[in-house]
C-alpha cells in the first residue's frame, strides 16, 4: 500500500496546482471596422494601418459599438498624441501605424 501511495503522489500534486495563466483575449466588438479598402467583421485587438505611397489619407470607418484608437510609434520626440474615434465616426488620416479596438 505504501508503494501505491508514493506512486500516486506526483499525480495528486499536479491536480492541485493552479492552471497556467493564459493571456487575456479581447472581446470582439459588434459591427464593422474599415481601414482603407479592408473591412473587418466584429473586430478585436489591433490591426495594421497601411498608408498609400502617394501620400493620400487613409480612410478609417468605425461602424462598431466600441471606440477605436489610432496608435503611432513612440520613437518620435515628442510622441504624437493618439487619435480616438467614437463608435460611428469616420476619419481620413495620414498618421498612425495601428488601429486598436476598445
Amino acid at each position: 500500500m505504501r508503494h501505491l501511495t508514493r506512486l500516486l503522489t506526483p499525480l495528486t500534486r499536479a491536480v492541485t496546482d493552479p492552471p497556467p495563466a493564459f493571456p487575456e483575449i479581447p472581446t470582439a466588438a459588434s459591427g464593422f471596422l474599415t481601414i482603407g479598402n479592408t473591412t473587418y467583421i466584429n473586430p478585436a485587438g489591433t490591426y495594421p494601418l497601411f498608408h498609400t505611397p502617394d501620400g493620400s489619407p487613409t480612410p478609417v470607418n468605425n461602424d462598431t459599438d466600441r471606440p477605436l484608437t489610432i496608435l503611432t510609434e513612440r520613437d518620435h520626440s515628442p510622441p504624437p498624441p493618439d487619435l480616438l474615434l467614437a463608435p460611428g465616426e469616420r476619419t481620413d488620416t495620414r498618421r498612425g501605424d495601428w488601429v486598436h479596438v476598445g
